[in-house]
């Protein structure tokens, strides 16, 4: 079988979906815009740096969604999706995960972005599925602000697409993978697959896949 595997944000998309929501949930009233705003950059920072506490942004970056309740949470997203992530879509990324469906490749989506954020995003991509940060759920279904199994972020990317192919009775020798990603914190996963692909690299993932060969691929310039 033949396996596309994209991260999201800067790599299918232009954004970084989870910091985009956190503005957005500042922007809408949820959270207190100056105090949010520099703890959610700070996070960022960690992020690009590869130093992310994964836990502790979780519970940082749910815990308005968790105030609000489902309903509110769903309406939210919604309008999340129109007003920031539709306009942030590019067609060259559409058409890069079209090629791999026309060509019968299974196409997920693996994230560290939480999965309240990306699964509606996954949808409008029409991959076959996604793995992202899965968030636990207390008694009556609603998000507890701690997560549910391995992260999917650097080396727990690479454990979450064992597990999902696992699942489907499949190891890595079954599969013919390539991997889209423009960040140095993917580099387990990029190193993993058959054909790691450097998407809209930073400078430093830029400069490692050259020295080794891999594809760099440009998608939005």
């Amino acid at each position: 079988m033949k396996l596309a595997l994209f991260d999201l944000d800067h790599t299918l998309l232009p954004i970084d979906s989870d910091h985009a929501w956190g503005q957005f949930s500042a922007g809408i009233g949820w959270v207190d815009p100056l105090t949010f705003n520099e703890r959610n950059d700070a996070f960022y920072r960690d992020y690009q740096a590869g130093r992310l506490d994964v836990r502790e942004y979780i519970r940082f970056a749910t815990a308005a969604v968790r105030a609000q309740g489902p309903l509110a949470a769903q309406a939210a997203h919604a309008r999340f999706m129109r007003e920031v992530v539709e306009p942030a879509i590019r067609p060259e990324a559409l058409a890069l995960v079209e090629r791999h469906r026309q060509a019968g490749d299974a196409t997920v989506i693996v994230t560290a972005t939480n999965e309240f954020v990306t699964r509606p995003i996954a949808a409008r991509f029409g991959v076959d599925d996604i793995i992202a940060v899965e968030l636990a759920r207390d008694a009556g279904g609603w998000l507890t602000g701690e997560i549910a199994g391995t992260p999917s972020f650097r080396e727990g990317k690479v454990a979450r697409v064992e597990q999902w192919l696992a699942a489907r009775g499949l190891g890595w020798g079954d599969v013919e993978g390539t991997f889209y990603s423009d960040s140095p914190n993917d580099l387990p996963l990029l190193e993993r697959v058959d054909h790691p692909v450097a998407t809209n690299p930073d400078p430093r993932l830029e400069t490692l896949a050259r020295e080794r060969g891999w594809r760099v691929l440009h998608l939005f310039s």
